[in-house]
C-alpha cells in the first residue's frame, strides 16, 4: 500500500466527506516514503548546483564528471525514478482511492507533483549532454543562463516544484497540519527560493546593490515565492520560515566550500585560488517576509490591493535593510570566514578585481525603484493566487 494516498477526491478542490474528513484528522500523520524522497532529490540538485558553480569558479571545467556534477543528476535521477514509480504502482497496482487520487496522462496515473518532477528530471537529464556540447564547443560559460543552463534551472524549478506539490496533496488531503509534512513543504519551498537566487545571480551581486536593476529582478521574483508559500502553509510564518531556511542553507556554503582546497586547472588563471570560492551572502530575505506573514494574517480586503500593499512594503523594507548591507559586503568588515567576499574567482581580470569591492552609482534611482514597486505588487497579486491554488491541492 502507499501510505499516505489518502480518500479520493474528484476534482482539485473538492471537499471530502465529514466523516472520511474526521477520519484522517484523529489518524497519526505519517510522512509518505516517496515524498520524502522528492525532498532528498530537490536538496541534491540545489546543493549540486551552488556545488558546480563553485567548482566552475576554482577549478574550471576540468571534466563532466565532477563530483558536482554527478550529485546535481543524481538528484535528477532519484526524482525520475521515484515519481515514475509512482506512477506506475498506482496505474497497475493501485486501489480505486488512489487513482481517484491521482491525475491520469497518457493512460497512467500519478499525482500531479510526480508528473511534474518527472517532466523536471527528463529536462534535467536532456540538459546534460546539451551542456556538455555547449561546453566543448564554446568553453566556460559567459553567463549562468547558457541554453543549456536554462533547461537545466527549467527541470530543477520542476523538480522542487513537484516535491511541494506532493506534499502539499497529501498534507491537504489528511486534514492534519504542522508535523512533517508542513516542515518538508517548508523546506522544499526554501530549495525553490535558492534556486531562484541562484538564477538570477548575475543581477544581485553584491556591487549592484544600489542600483535599480537589483531592486526590480528582486521584487520581480522573491515576493511570489514568498507569498505563494505563505498562503499555501498551514502555518502562520510560512514565510518566514521560508526566507530562514533559504538563509540558513546559502549561508551553509558560503561556510562549507572554502574548507576544501581547490586550485584552477584551466586557464587564463589571474587569481591564485587555494580554496572552493563561495556563493555571495544571502539577501535580507528575512525582514520582508516577516512583514508578508503579517498583513498576511491580518488582511481582510481584497487580493488585489493586499498584493499592492505586500509589494510596496516588500520593497521598503528591502531598501531599509539590504541597502547599508551592500555598503557592509564591499567593505573590509565582510572579507573573513563568515561572509566570504575576499574569494576571487581565478579567471576575474584584474581590470575586474578593481571593482570588486566598489558599488556600482545607482542610475535613474527614483524610476527604477517605481518600477521595481510595481514589479512587486504584480510578483505579490501572482503569488496570491498561486498560493490559494496550492492550498486546495488534493492530487
Amino acid at each position: 500500500m502507499l501510505g499516505g494516498l489518502g480518500e479520493p477526491s474528484v476534482a482539485i478542490n473538492t471537499v471530502s466527506p465529514i466523516a472520511s474528513s474526521q477520519a484522517r484528522v484523529d489518524a497519526p500523520q505519517r510522512v509518505p516514503w516517496f515524498v520524502s524522497a522528492l525532498v532528498v532529490a530537490s536538496t541534491c540538485v540545489v546543493v549540486g548546483i551552488v556545488w558546480d558553480i563553485s567548482w566552475h569558479q576554482t577549478i574550471g571545467r576540468d571534466t563532466f564528471w565532477t563530483p558536482a556534477h554527478v550529485v546535481v543528476y543524481l538528484g535528477a535521477t532519484l526524482a525520475g525514478l521515484t515519481s515514475g514509480w509512482l506512477a506506475l504502482r498506482i496505474t497497475f497496482a493501485g486501489t480505486p482511492e488512489q487513482r481517484a487520487e491521482s491525475v491520469r496522462f497518457w493512460g497512467f496515473r500519478a499525482p500531479l507533483g510526480a508528473w511534474v518532477s518527472i517532466w523536471g528530471a527528463l529536462a534535467m537529464l536532456t540538459s546534460a549532454p546539451f551542456d556538455d556540447w555547449w561546453h566543448n564547443a564554446y568553453g566556460l560559460d559567459v553567463r549562468v543562463l547558457s541554453p543549456p543552463h536554462a533547461v537545466l534551472a527549467s527541470g530543477i524549478a520542476a523538480i522542487q516544484t513537484g516535491a511541494m506539490l506532493l506534499v502539499l496533496a497529501s498534507q491537504n488531503r489528511s486534514g492534519r497540519h504542522g508535523g512533517g509534512l508542513q516542515r518538508l513543504f517548508l523546506f522544499a519551498a526554501a530549495l525553490l527560493v535558492v534556486n531562484a537566487g541562484t538564477l538570477v545571480t548575475e543581477f544581485i551581486r553584491r556591487w549592484d546593490m544600489h542600483r535599480p536593476v537589483f531592486y526590480q529582478v528582486v521584487c520581480f521574483v522573491f515576493p511570489f515565492l514568498l507569498v505563494g508559500v505563505a498562503r499555501a502553509s498551514a502555518t502562520r510564518w510560512g514565510a518566514t520560515i521560508t526566507a530562514a531556511l533559504y538563509t540558513g542553507v546559502v549561508t551553509a556554503m558560503v561556510w562549507i566550500l572554502p574548507l576544501f582546497e581547490g586550485r584552477p586547472l584551466l586557464g587564463p588563471i589571474y587569481v591564485q585560488v587555494e580554496r572552493f570560492v563561495p556563493p555571495e551572502p544571502a539577501l535580507l530575505l528575512l525582514a520582508p517576509a516577516v512583514a508578508i506573514d503579517f498583513l498576511l494574517r491580518r488582511w481582510t480586503g481584497s487580493d488585489w490591493w493586499l498584493g499592492a500593499v505586500v509589494g510596496a512594503v516588500f520593497l521598503a523594507i528591502l531598501l531599509a535593510v539590504q541597502w547599508p548591507f551592500a555598503e557592509f559586503l564591499v567593505s573590509p568588515w565582510s572579507r573573513n570566514w563568515m561572509f566570504g567576499t575576499h574569494h576571487v574567482a581565478y579567471m576575474v581580470p584584474p581590470i575586474i578585481q578593481e571593482r570588486w569591492f566598489q558599488l556600482n552609482a545607482p542610475d535613474n534611482l527614483s524610476r527604477g525603484l517605481v518600477i521595481a514597486a510595481l514589479l512587486a505588487a504584480s510578483s505579490a497579486r501572482g503569488g496570491l493566487w498561486w498560493g490559494t491554488w496550492m492550498s486546495k491541492v488534493q492530487r
